[in-house]
């Protein structure tokens, strides 16, 4: 089982915003779900993996120059099967 979200840090909210081939988790233009530090929620491992360091960051309030504010976007790492997501981060509660 996963580890249990325990609830620090801002919610992130993820959605598919393009999809490039085929994406092999699945997912599809439009899907939206919550992810974060503790629970990949059906990301593949590959995109998880490259996400994670920014994840971290964005989830914990940090920031980076070209984010838009609470949102930003990132790109899977297969060239071939290209998916794109808009994170976005809610204050909890």
């Amino acid at each position: 089982p996963m580890a249990k979200d325990p609830g620090v840090g801002y919610r992130i909210v993820a959605t598919v915003t393009a999809v490039k081939g085929q994406c092999t988790a699945g997912l599809e233009v439009g899907d939206t779900f919550e992810i974060g530090c503790h629970d990949p929620n059906g990301l593949c491992g590959f995109f998880y993996h490259s996400l994670f360091p920014e994840l971290q960051t964005f989830q914990f309030g940090g920031s980076m120059p070209w984010w838009q504010g609470d949102a930003f976007e990132a790109q899977c790492p297969d060239p071939q099967n290209l998916v794109t997501l808009r994170l976005e981060r809610f204050k909890r509660g």
